[in-house]
């Protein structure tokens, strides 16, 4: 039981909702219905609303919250940190209350809590976990019929964080992320990176327009501008605030998974792993919940791939073997996904020019629409297979939102 051998071992409520939410979820894995994270955590909340606190109050916590890159970073972080300590960590992206709860209460030997955190609910749970580092990585648009607009969250962030104890470790690259965290009394500020600006173009301090000279940003009106970090990205390396490059060596794809490994590389700084070390430990890391997974499938080689929004496209574009590689793009406007697909005119689908296409997923018709304005080439399907049995030779890159990415990964087996 979480908590036990502990100096504050956990009340006899707190441990009656633990088992009851563990038997809630072995009911929902029986029945098929995923890994019971949520309605096991949701079950446990109900009889004990202050156990997530409870089960946090033994460990050294890190949450991780951002649009794109949270669930990667947070496998990134706990790798780096188990050099350390036995970690506990809600590594398959159950990122909401009930599902941190469910990841906590399997954690009664661990030094380290490290929970990615859904951005609507990262100051609540920033309240109940008391956390040592919070590590921002980004805000952009997303689940547009839910999600807050992104000054607005970024708003809510600056206004929940004032104040915190917790180190913050921030992406000096992004404004609202800067507008976020400068409530903050200790931040560390990292040279991620932003390839995706078109939600960082006007200043969310006054609202005024954003100068951005090569790298740099700032606002000419109210002098909000973008601070000096202490930690960067510099091609394949991370230099560290000694001005130390050490380099990145990741079985991930991408500059935008170097951008998190040095992020992770500067939590793990702050609880005393050096840069080398934390490095050397996330090349462990071969895929996320699936995403970079290449599978074989009717004779074919699958590379999954995850984009839910349009800087998630735009930096899986960017990964993708050069045309004339087929592409397989699935989207669906599911609840998990966000109903609304007026996002899909936001990606420029123009990147996939030469690439012999096709389409499948729930909204297959909203997305071949947008293709067909993008002059583009494509066929639509009804189905992966499908898809795969008229892709031309080579390996087939497979880029599909949330839910039909799930989709994907059980039709061909991974």
């Amino acid at each position: 039981m979480a908590g036990e051998g502990n100096s504050d071992p956990l009340s006899p409520r707190a441990k009656l909702a633990v088992t009851a939410g563990r038997a809630a979820a072995a009911v929902s894995r029986a029945a098929g219905r995923g890994s019971g994270s949520v309605i096991g955590g949701k079950v446990a909340l109900r009889l004990d609303p202050d156990l997530l606190a409870r089960l946090a109050g033994h460990l050294d916590v890190v949450l991780v919250s951002a649009t794109n890159g949270k669930t990667t970073t947070t496998r990134l972080i706990a790798e780096a940190l188990r050099a350390s300590g036995p970690v506990v960590s809600n590594a398959l992206g159950a990122n909401m209350p009930a599902g941190i709860t469910s990841a906590l209460a399997g954690g009664s030997d661990a030094r380290y809590g490290v929970i990615e955190v859904d951005e609507k609910y990262l100051a609540g749970v920033a309240r109940d976990v008391t956390p040592k580092a919070i590590a921002l990585l980004n805000l952009s648009r997303d689940q547009l019929d839910r999600a807050a607009e992104t000054r607005m969250l970024a708003e809510k962030w600056r206004e929940g964080l004032s104040g915190t104890k917790a180190t913050v470790i921030a992406n000096c690259d992004d404004p609202l992320i800067v507008w976020a965290a400068s409530s903050s009394p200790n931040v560390v500020w990292v040279a991620a990176g932003q390839e995706w600006k078109d939600d960082a173009w006007s200043c969310p301090s006054c609202g005024g327009v954003l100068q951005r000279p090569g790298d740099d940003w700032g606002c000419g009106e109210c002098g909000f501008r973008r601070p000096a970090p202490s930690w960067a990205l510099n091609g394949d390396h991370v230099l560290d605030p000694h001005g130390s490059a050490w380099p990145i060596h990741l079985q991930l794809p991408g500059r935008a998974n170097k951008a998190n490994a040095t992020t992770s590389a500067a939590v793990a700084a702050t609880f005393g792993v050096p840069p080398q070390v934390a490095l050397e430990r996330m090349y462990q890391v071969q895929a996320v919940a699936g995403r970079y997974d290449v599978v074989g499938f009717q004779g074919r080689e699958l590379r999954l791939l995850l984009a839910k929004n349009p800087a998630g496209w735009l930096e899986t574009f960017s990964l993708i073997d050069p045309p004339p590689t087929p592409v397989i793009l699935s989207v669906n406007a599911r609840g998990a996904d966000g109903t609304d697909t007026s996002w899909l005119w936001d990606v420029d689908y123009t990147r996939l020019a030469g690439h012999p296409i096709f389409v499948l997923g729930d909204r297959k018709l909203d997305l071949a629409v947008r293709l067909e304005v993008a002059g583009l080439d494509f066929r639509v399907c009804d189905s992966i297979d499908e898809a795969v049995s008229l892709a031309p030779p080579g390996r087939i890159e497979a880029i599909a939102n949330y839910t039909a990415f799930q989709d994907l990964r059980r039709r061909v087996g991974n």
